[in-house]
């Protein structure tokens, strides 16, 4: 299970999410952060961020090659 941080109107999350699915990252689930105060607190800036199941971050920018690296 992995989840992408994102906001609405975000063309890095956009290009974030083209990635994620040429990588064809698994059980992919998109969290908007813009109507939680804790998450925008957390990710505000940061967005878009990649988080997997035991809780590991990828920050943006990444491409193709890292998404698969890092899943591994």
């Amino acid at each position: 299970m992995f989840t992408l941080f994102q906001r609405d109107d975000c063309h890095l999350c956009d290009q974030a999410l083209a990635v994620l699915a040429q990588a064809r990252v698994p059980g992919l689930d998109s969290v908007f952060v813009d109507d939680d105060a804790a998450l925008e607190a957390r990710y505000g800036l940061r967005v878009p961020v990649l988080r997997d199941a035991q809780g590991r971050e990828l920050d943006w920018p990444f491409d193709v090659a890292a998404v698969e690296a890092w899943i591994r």
